[in-house]
């Protein structure tokens, strides 16, 4: 018996990895969106003679609609299933990704195509990275939890390091090639979704319209002040992330001379950074989440909100200083990334799980729409802008330091229950006897 047990355990260990690197696809395509854009930002202001502040909204008008349909996606996927969302998303993703590429392409004006074809594409991003950490979320009820979402932070990390060096790359071919890109990769991962991933019994919520509000109105009310400084945390970081680098690609522009593809190959560097130190970052929650996600938190954002202070005084006029600082802000930012990730998920149960994570999606992306067009703000006033963010960053890790409680945060079965068993063994294993009466 014990022997097909174990079979049959080793056997959902490996069914479970091989959904788990299928998810991590989608955070990566996702990130495409926009970090591939980043470093073709300058270009797309000369080809269609924008400013700084319209090509920003490139950026903001997918993050825009994405927030806005996150939550709603999550709570059709609440009553549906994941995959029901997931595959028509991503579809639409592509399909928006290529229209942007076709009007480029064949319009001779094709700046209010791109914009409507970006709209499109953040509708379909809005059921998409979210609804896949909290199928994570539902396949892994243990400590390993922590892991796998950070894999999947990884994977988001991973696609920020790509993106820029393939954005640049492509677009050196033509610079409307990366629109394309989308629809190549979205289609394929979205018959995965479908095919392949089958979901928890669990992850269908069966109770009526009422109970399930009044499941979230109850998870907000017995730990709303975490959960939304968690929230802020995210929507705080990706909002310093994306404005730095789209006023680092318009500098290594404009100040530095750098073609594209250099200049992706830079911009890749923090954020390699990041993705390394997410991996690591959940490797190390897996064991110690009770004890240090928080302090993990007000760790990375401090980094962050230090490298803020500094990073006006290199980043117009000493690139490899201006790069030191900016690798320790992805230090911080793929620190405080998967601690909040676990944090959300394991906040509310299955049942709740898809619209509690879709408003931290949300959050996270107003957060992206926010930043390239607010940093577009300091070509005139760098040191002002880069120094209130600093301010802002340093008062969401007092905020988190203050507000959030991991244990109100973390059921029982994340934290562990090494006291318990150690109590057992000191008092001669009473645990086991009650358990387990002759």
């Amino acid at each position: 018996m014990s022997i097909n047990s174990s079979s049959q355990s080793q056997a959902d260990d490996k069914s479970h990895a091989l959904k788990l690197w299928i998810l991590c696809t989608v955070p990566f395509i996702m990130v495409l969106g926009n970090s591939m854009l980043i470093p073709v930002l300058p270009k797309m202001m000369t080809v269609m003679r924008l400013n700084l502040f319209q090509v920003g909204l490139v950026i903001t008008i997918f993050s825009i609609p994405a927030g806005i349909v996150i939550p709603l996606a999550g709570a059709l996927s609440d009553r549906l299933g994941r995959r029901v969302i997931m595959a028509p998303s991503l579809i639409l993703y592509g399909l928006g990704g290529l229209g942007a590429g076709l009007s480029s392409w064949l319009i001779p004006h094709p700046y209010p195509w791109i914009m409507g074809s970006r709209l499109l594409q953040g509708i379909g991003a809005g059921g998409t990275y979210q609804l896949a950490m909290a199928v994570a979320g539902d396949m892994f009820q243990s400590r390993k939890r922590a892991s796998a979402l950070g894999l999947l932070e990884a994977a988001n990390g991973l696609g920020k390091v790509i993106s820029p060096i393939a954005g640049s790359a492509l677009a050196l071919i033509i610079w409307f090639l990366p629109f394309f890109a989308y629809g190549l990769l979205s289609f394929p991962v979205a018959a995965l979704i479908w095919f392949v991933i089958k979901e928890p019994r669990a992850a269908k919520s069966q109770s009526n319209t009422s109970r399930y509000w009044q499941g979230i109105v109850q998870i907000f009310k017995s730990k709303g002040a975490s959960i939304l400084t968690t929230f802020l945390g995210g929507a705080v970081i990706l909002f310093v992330l994306f404005g730095v680098l789209s006023y680092l690609a318009d500098i290594l522009e404009k100040t530095f001379h750098y073609g594209e593809f250099t200049r992706g190959l830079l911009i890749a560097i923090p954020v390699m950074a990041s993705a390394i130190t997410s991996y690591i970052s959940g490797t190390v929650l897996q064991k110690k989440i009770a004890t240090w996600a928080r302090r993990i938190v007000v760790f990375g954002l401090g980094l962050i909100a230090a490298a803020l202070v500094l990073e006006p005084l290199f980043i117009t006029t000493n690139v490899v200083w201006a790069l030191v600082v900016l690798i320790f802000q992805g230090i911080g930012t793929g620190s405080v990334l998967p601690s909040i990730n676990t944090m959300v998920i394991s906040a509310s149960t299955t049942k709740e799980r898809g619209v509690v994570t879709s408003l931290y999606g949300s959050v996270r992306f107003f957060g992206v729409a926010m930043g390239p067009p607010l940093f577009s703000l300091a070509m005139t006033h760098r040191n002002t802008l880069f120094w209130a963010a600093a301010g802002l960053t340093a008062a969401t890790a007092l905020l988190s330091f203050f507000v959030i409680n991991e244990k109100k945060m973390l059921p029982k079965n994340i934290r562990g229950a090494a006291p318990e068993k150690s109590r057992a063994k000191k008092s001669g294993q009473k645990l086991t006897k009650k358990r387990n009466p002759v």
